[in-house]
């Protein structure tokens, strides 16, 4: 899979974990897709060194979307731990 194509799961990934942590974020939207794309990476690497489960060549392949997604809401979490809720 392409660097494109992590960014656009990256993308997605972002948006699904905005949905599953409702909330405002210190960052917002821009930030908050930051997060999504580097969770994607980050889910990634933790699937395919960690777990032992190579992310594949397929760009739909549920795999890489569920470890796309778990890191992107691992980072938002920190992000939240961290950063806490700055906007008012």
């Amino acid at each position: 899979m392409g660097f494109v194509a992590w960014i656009v799961l990256g993308l997605v990934a972002g948006a699904i974990a905005k949905f599953l942590l409702p909330g405002r974020d210190p960052g917002g939207l821009v930030v908050t897709t930051l997060i999504g794309v580097a969770g994607s990476f980050v889910g990634g690497w933790i699937s395919s060194r960690v777990f032992d489960r190579p992310v594949t060549a397929q760009f739909f392949d549920l795999t890489t979307w569920v470890s796309a997604i778990g890191g992107a809401l691992v980072l938002l979490i920190l992000y939240r731990i961290f950063f806490g809720n700055s906007r008012s």
